[in-house]
């Protein structure tokens, strides 16, 4: 079962984290998680320059070690980094101890700052502890770009009837994703609706 937005206890038990912009603005948060990635970042950052669109970049470690010079673009473009763990691991199947240092490790060539969770789970345990030291995002709608038996056409109609004033998206910066053949038309849909796009801290 796709979930495309998150359970409504995931607000409960993480009441601190970020899940959508308080506001009746029509404001939007774009994020992608997963990147940097040389096939999917360059084509990204030239649609967004394109609309003069600031975006949110959960990176992981581990990519972020093997492309510095995307991190260094991505954030010469006016862009944010976050912290998306080192090696991505489930929350559910990672001990707190081992899950923190996951966390700690990304920070180095991340953000120690913002964190998103790998597909947004963490225990309680997990979430006390990364609190103390981040802004935890996790989002208002997600778009399944990722999943290859979602196309390209459905994720955009899904966004385009789904977002509203605050709504935090999350979409992938990876290669394996659809989000660059739709961003372009989400983005140029949106604005023509009256929403602006920025990032809230």
């Amino acid at each position: 079962m796709r979930l495309f937005r998150p359970w409504l206890i995931s607000r409960c038990l993480y009441h601190e984290g970020l899940f959508r912009i308080k506001t009746e603005e029509k404001i939007l948060c774009l994020t992608f998680d997963d990147g940097p990635d040389p096939g999917s970042t360059p084509i990204l950052l030239k649609i967004l320059e394109k609309y003069q669109v600031k975006a949110l970049f959960f990176c992981t470690g581990n990519s972020a070690e093997k492309y510095p010079e995307l991190i260094d673009t991505i954030r010469k473009n006016g862009h944010n980094i976050g912290n998306h763990s080192y090696s991505h691991p489930d929350g559910w199947k990672t001990r707190t101890r081992r899950y923190c240092y996951d966390v700690m490790n990304a920070a180095r060539v991340t953000s120690d700052k913002y964190f998103r969770p790998p597909y947004g789970h963490m225990t309680i345990s997990q979430y006390l502890e990364i609190r103390k030291t981040y802004k935890i995002f996790f989002w208002d709608i997600m778009a399944y770009d990722f999943d290859r038996s979602f196309s390209a056409e459905r994720s955009l109609r899904l966004l385009n009837s789904r977002i509203g004033p605050g709504s935090i998206i999350v979409l992938h910066d990876t290669s394996q994703s659809t989000c660059n053949s739709f961003i372009n038309d989400f983005i140029k849909i949106s604005l023509s609706k009256g929403y602006r796009f920025c990032f809230s801290d």
